[in-house]
């Protein structure tokens, strides 16, 4: 049952330490490569680039997002593929903007990047950085047309020139291409719609999202950190003074974003960043347990819970063994407690995928695993007591004799109150449990 909710799952080799796990989730086997095509200003696309090609030769490719909550465990390839971006005309002349009192007041013009010596690119470089810091409001499509195209171009044109790898960025570049990246990205989300309304009854199934307006530059920016992650050149030693604790945390408050698009790149982006900055694993981890226990205690709403359990799926299959203490206590102080609130269906396919990793990983954490599904099973709520037979389906795939008879009483307890549902695919599960208990026995 299980395999029918997720997929056909590969099978996989226990990782000997932490260090095996794949740099970052994809979505589209053709984004193994750690980069994306970036979609024109005009364009709102949902999506992205599902092939590569050489330097600049021209083509498009169309840009595909595929299932959201898909989860490839692919090898990493620490290089961008080199792809052209949708988009991209022959540059004009970027300008670098002088604001005074909010507007502008000059401009300098700037040329591209083959238009100067290999010598003054880092300058140049340094400029267009200072240029794209500039924000622009997107919520009135009129005002200043021509400025944020010329950012868009700019953006584009930083992105190859990051992609080609050709002139390594010093300490200084790395110090300014992060605050470019903390001006454009870091921002405030605006309220979602129960929120602006008041209103306590709310459906996250059924609420249209907040689409980003913003999206035709975030969209670059995001290309860009992801290029640069990526990159050979970049040296996790000196860019971890900028992609710092503070910058992490900051990425991961956005993963709240409505925005499915933004949600997706978030995604990429950060198992590329546990994957390079192995000093920042743990607090990564760390992190992202707190947003759980805040989901679970407090808020019961967050956008992103299905794309943070996609990375933690992944991270858990690299988990090393004996596994840790730690990683036990986050399996029952983080995991189990997110069957609790009622919006689990959103992301029940990934919690069940992390699960079953660490019962596979660990065939004595079964019991525990039992324990806490019977803990927060559905009273009123079949379709997510469905879920949760599916759930216990797989598990029971992976325990041995000895667990099962620890939990077997509570168990048989709580499938004889399912026998009494008169809930239609109740059955069909309770037969399949019925067969993997008794080949388990």
């Amino acid at each position: 049952m299980f395999n029918k909710i997720i997929g056909k799952r590969s099978s996989r080799k226990h990782s000997k330490s932490e260090s095996n796990e794949s740099p970052g989730p994809t979505t589209n086997p053709a984004n193994a490569s750690g980069g994306r095509a970036v979609a024109s200003a005009g364009n709102s696309t949902n999506s992205r680039n599902s092939g590569s090609g050489a330097g600049h030769s021209g083509s498009k490719t169309t840009i595909n997002n595929g299932p959201r909550n898909s989860l490839s465990l692919a090898a990493p390839h620490h290089q961008a593929a080199a792809r052209t971006l949708p988009g991209k005309e022959k540059y004009p002349g970027s300008t670098a903007i002088t604001t005074a009192n909010g507007g502008f007041s000059a401009m300098e013009n700037l040329p591209a990047f083959r238009e100067v010596a290999a010598s003054e690119r880092l300058n140049l470089f340094s400029k267009k950085l200072s240029l794209c810091c500039h924000v622009f409001d997107f919520l009135d499509p009129a005002k200043n047309v021509r400025e944020k195209e010329i950012k868009r171009q700019t953006l584009l044109e930083l992105v190859d020139f990051i992609q080609a790898g050709s002139i390594k960025l010093n300490e200084s570049l790395q110090e300014e291409l992060a605050k470019m990246f903390s001006e454009n990205l870091f921002r405030c989300l605006p309220p979602s719609a129960h929120e602006n309304t008041g209103s306590e009854v709310f459906d996250l199934e059924e609420e249209e999202p907040c689409m980003e307006p913003a999206w035709p530059h975030l969209q670059i920016v995001y290309e860009l950190l992801l290029r640069f992650i990526v990159s050979t050149e970049t040296d996790p030693k000196i860019a971890k003074r900028y992609i710092d604790h503070s910058f992490v945390l900051r990425l991961l408050e956005l993963f709240d974003s409505e925005d499915h698009r933004e949600r997706e790149y978030l995604k990429t982006i950060l198992h590329r960043i546990y994957g390079k900055f192995m000093v920042h694993r743990p607090f990564i981890r760390k992190a992202i347990n707190n947003i759980f226990y805040r989901f679970v205690m407090e808020t019961e709403r967050h956008s992103g819970i299905g794309e943070l359990l996609e990375i933690l799926g992944s991270i858990i299959n690299g988990f090393a063994l004996p596994m840790k203490e730690e990683h036990k206590l986050f399996l029952v102080r983080a995991l189990i407690p997110l069957h609790k609130p009622k919006c689990v269906t959103l992301y029940h396919q990934q919690l069940s995928y992390c699960i079953t990793q660490f019962v596979e990983k660990d065939y004595k954490l079964s019991d525990t695993v039992i324990r806490g599904l019977l803990k927060y099973w559905p009273v009123t709520n079949c379709q997510k007591e469905v879920l949760f037979l599916g759930e216990l389906e797989e598990v029971l795939e992976s325990t041995q004799a000895a667990e099962f008879q620890r939990c077997m009483v509570p168990l048989f307890r709580q499938i004889g109150r399912c026998l009494n549902s008169s809930h239609f695919q109740n059955d069909r599960l309770l037969n399949e449990l019925s067969s993997c208990g008794t080949m388990t026995i």
